[in-house]
């Protein structure tokens, strides 16, 4: 048995994307997938979710699980699109979905059920996730938002945007329901795992014009990492989590990326275009 990692790359909301596969059974999981979308036509594509069929079809995968780490503010997700594409498998995410759905569909005034129905599976903390008879972890890392989950399957860890890389820092949470101390504590949790797992980012934004990178060890983060490094207290991640927040601005697809995360994927009435041009990338790791 063999764990194999494949990241796409989506340029437009500088988002990661994986396929984790079991190479032993041919099953895979595939993590917080993205769907193109034009906010000038409001026209969403499928050219890198298409992507990601691909890299499925060619290695001969079985997708069981389609994993979001969150309800995403910066893109539109693709998995109901790929649930389509792979009948049998489940899109699942953090129980606490039901909060977010609750929050927005009254501060919107959207018509939608908040009990979490539109997703196959809700996901508590400590729940195990099985790729055939190998099993990963779900941990319950809020703070960004309150329905944040990471995936752990042997050495690696899906972060969502808990961890970026550690020249960037950690997430933001001045959305509802976010909190700097939930997510130091979620961190501190996080670095309870052992220094030689790797953390896969749900973003790079590349800081400096160095080259895009998905991936760091926890003893790299617990070093290196410019918000909460290893010796970074609690008041001290806070107070400049909260002074970094106050100058951020709302991310530019909030709105329509929240409507259709929060149930699980494209509204109704919105046209696929396969081929709304947005550059995605794949490789194996």
């Amino acid at each position: 048995m063999e764990l194999v990692v494949h990241p796409f790359f989506d340029r437009a909301t500088s988002s990661y994307s994986y396929v984790l596969a079991n190479t032993g059974t041919g099953c895979c999981a595939i993590v917080d997938p993205v769907l193109d979308y034009d906010p000038d036509t409001a026209e969403v594509g499928t050219a890198g979710a298409d992507r990601i069929a691909d890299v499925v079809s060619a290695n001969g995968y079985r997708v069981e699980w389609i994993l979001e780490t969150h309800v995403h503010a910066d893109h539109l997700t693709a998995a109901r699109y790929l649930k389509q594409r792979f009948v049998c498998a489940q899109i699942a995410i953090g129980e606490r979905v039901r909060d977010v759905q609750r929050h927005f569909a009254d501060a919107w005034g959207l018509d939608i059920a908040t009990d979490g129905r539109q997703f196959d599976r809700l996901l508590g903390d400590g729940e195990r996730l099985c790729l055939g008879h190998t099993c990963g972890r779900v941990l319950h890392t809020p703070g960004h938002t309150p329905a944040c989950v990471s995936y752990h399957f042997d050495r690696f860890l899906f972060v969502g945007d808990t961890l970026f890389m550690p020249d960037y820092g950690s997430a933001r949470c001045d959305f509802p329901g976010g909190d700097a101390r939930a997510l130091y504590r979620s961190v501190q949790k996080i670095y309870g795992l052992p220094d030689c797992t790797r953390t896969l980012v749900g973003h790079d934004y590349a800081p400096g014009g160095r080259r895009h990178r998905f991936s760091a060890t926890i003893a790299e983060q617990k070093r290196e990492n410019r918000m909460v490094r290893a010796d970074v207290t609690e008041p001290e991640f806070v107070g400049q989590r909260q002074c970094r927040d106050r100058e951020l601005t709302p991310p530019r697809l909030l709105v329509p990326s929240v409507r259709a995360n929060i149930v699980g994927g494209v509204l109704p009435g919105w046209r696929l275009e396969p081929h709304l041009a947005a550059r995605s990338q794949a490789a194996a790791l």
